[in-house]
């Protein structure tokens, strides 16, 4: 510290006795000395002294000399040390960390390193300054601007994104940094790229289009995977921030063929005897490891990605043996809680919705005497109350994916319960330790065997229809009673607790949807409609108490919605008479809202995988919500339909004189519909005709211009005959023939030429004659075409009158039904009080 001291009074000069300068004048002196030194030694030494005190005088520091120090990176950038003063200045004024040597000023807010962040970048051109150094390959240059642009982007990280972008080649600079042969640069980078890539897609996108994938791979790789130091995690982390919610990055990821050199990694080595699995083997920085690893695999199936980019990862992951080393690291001993339970989440998306990744599941075995399937171990945890509440959560979460669109899952868990699969009593089976749970006095244990049970009958009526007929041993010998029964029976006791009634009620409304069968079995069951009837009329304040009485709503609508009326009391009308007159369908409305008005319900409304803090949360699951999501505003509606006979207001219910006043206008209003139809069909008919008619008349006028041309072409031949005829006799010249011979052939031409002339004449008649009768006919022709128009209007003016007569008599049928209605409310009321 004295050594500090000396050099800065070297460099400001000595002070009188008994005068100690204070921090800002100090601080200014500096800066005066940076703008106003000719020589680059003063200005470095003036840098080294600003350097010295931004630790303990930021304010002051950052202040008066970040304008100096700009200038410093502008001007003077030949000399690595001044450039690495100003460098290490500028990131200790913008830094969010605190130093101990600025912990006793009260003057330090704990923003202030944003604020000059902000005061910097307002300049984008000091961003791209500070870029350019990135090219030095001085050590202090290039980590000084490393660490520099880290601390902007974590104070700014929407402006620095921003800014980099648009900076000439930004991106690949710090890319090529990757490949620093100097550890600490490599390192520092890492850190520099994990800030720039959260929540940036455009830069994850160019970050790992610049080959990231294949630098980090390699980096863990020489660093050792999952048995690395923090470097691994670092690039697993930033692996992430490439992979999460960028499917373009997940696409390019699976293309690339990364999933499998992801897939050895999850290898547990043995040496010596000794393996991973082993707890001391284990250190803390391996299970951070490893949990990004895990991280990594879920970015790539997570149910929120889009769905073809999952199922082709969830394929390739099987292939690659990366499904077969999870579960192996499931089944394996000594593993750390945490990363067991990210495990079988991890596990669970990967097989969610995969049938070929959900039968592998089935298949694995426990190493265990004897042994067992897996599926049957993760339950016995689930069902276990000295297990970890997140332990049993994604147990839980496992066995509803690996239910998940799995029909001959669904159908192996309840073919256990049946008696006809009970062949070997000793052995347990899914089936018994979900009745285990369901039964047991652990609240917990009875919520997760109840949601459990119900991700069995998930889209699946027949499963449904299976389960009806599971039956349940009692004691004393007594007649066996159905699963179904059991559950409305536990339900309606006091012992079981909310929770436990929660779990039940979510199992009973999807056990009843579609399933007409399950809501018989419901309706006959002793007890149960009084209990939900109770539960409705009840008036408790407490949150909890209303959510249950959503619940118990919304079963009991399900009653109404999916009855095939089949039981003579428990009719669908009389279901809705019960609501009306002992609850009132207002009321039974407001209490079926309860449930989307619940704070479970928005929780669990968000994704598949349960996430709860406490046990206290474990209340709604996320079918159970898209079903009552689906059917509460059907039921809502159903319910209100009905009036106080429970009689459905669609079918009013007047007296005998209303009721043939209504008939009469149904009747007209039928015949009136009849009418048009007839009316309609005629009118398409003539419409037909109609153009028939054009048709034949286009005929008609084109042959008549045939024959037209034919009888001109006629008439023109027949006036050359006679000039053709006549033209031989002044050409002829005197001959020797006798008179007798001349004559006799003149004679012989003429009766020819007569002939022809005749010949042509009668032709000329008759296509006379033939023009006569075709103008007569399209004469003819034209009158009908007019007079089937006429019909046509007529028809189409009868139409429209008869369709506003229509419109009359439906204003004249609803004024009636309105008096009707206006006349009968004075009747009930007088009849109500004769009544009384």
């Amino acid at each position: 510290m004295e050594f500090l001291k000396s050099g800065i009074k070297t460099v400001l000069g000595g002070t009188e006795p008994g005068q100690q300068p204070s921090a800002a004048e100090t601080v200014e002196k500096l800066v005066d000395r940076v703008y106003s030194s000719t020589l680059l030694e003063d200005r470095r030494d003036a840098c080294r002294a600003l350097k010295a005190l931004s630790r303990k005088y930021r304010i002051e520091v950052g202040a008066q000399g970040m304008p100096p120090l700009v200038q410093v990176l502008q001007n003077d950038g030949q000399d690595a040390e001044i450039i690495s003063y100003a460098l290490d200045t500028l990131c200790n004024i913008v830094t969010s960390e605190e130093f101990d040597e600025e912990a006793d000023n009260p003057a330090v807010s704990v923003n202030v390193g944003e604020q000059f962040t902000e005061m910097f970048i307002k300049n984008p051109d000091h961003v791209t300054l500070v870029m350019g150094y990135l090219d030095e390959y001085d050590f202090r240059v290039r980590r000084g601007a490393i660490q520099l642009i880290t601390s902007l982007i974590a104070n700014k990280t929407r402006e620095l994104q921003e800014l980099v972008l648009v900076s000439p080649m930004g991106v690949s600079k710090l890319m090529d940094l990757l490949t620093d042969s100097r550890e600490v640069i490599r390192n520092d980078v890492l850190l520099l790229l994990i800030e720039l890539t959260k929540g940036n897609s455009n830069i994850q996108k160019i970050v790992a289009f610049e080959n990231a994938f294949d630098r980090l791979f390699d980096i863990v790789r020489e660093e050792g995977c999952s048995d690395g130091g923090i470097v691994v995690e670092d690039c697993l982390i930033l692996l992430l921030n490439l992979l999460k919610n960028n499917s373009s990055n997940q696409q390019f990821f699976k293309e690339g063929s990364y999933i499998q050199r992801l897939a050895p990694m999850f290898l547990l080595n043995s040496s010596n005897g000794s393996s991973d699995a082993d707890e001391s083997a284990w250190t803390p920085q391996k299970v951070s490891n490893f949990h990004c690893m895990l991280q990594v695999v879920r970015a790539l199936v997570t149910p929120s990605n889009q769905q073809q980019v999952v199922s082709a990862c969830q394929r390739v992951m099987q292939k690659s043996q990366l499904l077969q080393a999870l579960c192996d690291i499931l089944m394996s001993s000594g593993v750390p809680a945490d990363i067991l339970t990210e495990t079988i989440n991890t596990v669970a998306e990967v097989v969610r919705g995969d049938r070929d990744n959900q039968d592998e599941l089935s298949r694995v075995q426990a190493p265990s005497q004897p042994p067992r399937p897996a599926i049957v171990v993760l339950l016995m945890s689930m069902i276990n109350e000295k297990q970890l509440l997140a332990l049993r959560c994604a147990v839980l979460y496992c066995f509803e994916c690996y239910l998940y669109r799995n029909s001959d899952g669904q159908r192996a868990v309840v073919q256990t319960l049946l008696p006809s699969s009970a062949t070997d009593v000793s052995s347990l089976s899914t089936g018994q330790l979900l009745c285990t749970g369901l039964f047991s006095t652990d609240t917990l244990a009875n919520w997760f065997a109840a949601v459990a049970l119900m991700h069995t009958l998930v889209e699946n009526v027949a499963q449904k229809e299976e389960l009806l007929r599971v039956l349940l041993a009692t004691p004393g010998g007594q007649r066996p009673i159905t699963l179904l029964e059991q559950c409305t029976s536990l339900m309606q006791q006091e012992r079981y607790r909310l929770q436990s009634k929660v779990g039940l009620l979510m199992l009973l409304s999807v056990w009843l949807a579609h399933c007409p069968g399950a809501v018989k079995a419901l309706l006959e069951t002793q007890g149960t409609m009084a209990y939900l009837t109770a539960q409705l009329c009840a008036n408790e304040h407490d949150e909890r108490e209303y959510l249950v009485q959503g619940m118990c709503a919304f079963l009991m609508g399900l009653c109404i919605q999916f009855n095939d009326n089949s039981l003579a009391n428990q009719r669908r009308e009389d279901i809705s008479q019960l609501i009306i007159k002992r609850i009132g369908q207002e009321t039974f409305c407001n209490k079926l809202s309860e449930v989307s008005r619940h704070e479970a319900y928005s929780r669990a409304c968000k994704q598949a995988q349960i996430r709860a803090k406490g046990a206290s949360e474990l209340l709604l699951d996320y079918e159970y919500c898209k079903l009552y999501k689906g059917l509460e505003a059907l039921i809502a509606k159903l319910v209100s339909g009905f009036d106080v006979d429970g009689i459905e207001l669609t079918e009013l219910t007047l007296s005998s004189e209303a009721s043939a006043l209504v008939a009469q206008y149904k009747g007209i209003i039928r015949g009136m519909d009849a009418q048009i139809q007839t009316l309609e069909q005629s009118t398409k008919q003539l419409e037909q005709e109609n153009i028939e008619l054009k048709d034949q008349l286009s005929h008609e006028q084109s042959l008549r211009a045939q024959l037209a041309d034919q009888n001109t072409l006629l008439k023109a031949q027949l006036a050359a005959q006679p000039t053709a005829a006549a033209a031989p006799a002044p050409a002829a010249t005197p001959t020797t023939t006798p008179i007798t011979t001349a004559t006799a052939e003149q004679q012989t031409t003429e009766t020819v030429n007569d002939e022809q002339l005749n010949a042509a004449r009668y032709q000329a008649n008759m296509y006379f004659a033939e023009n006569i009768r075709l103008t007569k006919e399209l004469e003819t022709l034209r009158q009908q075409l007019t007079a089937e128009k006429q019909r046509a209007d007529a028809a189409q003016e009868s139409l429209l009158a008869t369709q506003k007569d229509q419109e009359d008599l439906l204003e004249l049928l609803a004024d009636q039904e309105a008096k009707l209605a206006r006349y009968e409310s004075p009747t009930n009321a007088v009849n109500d009080t004769n009544g009384r």
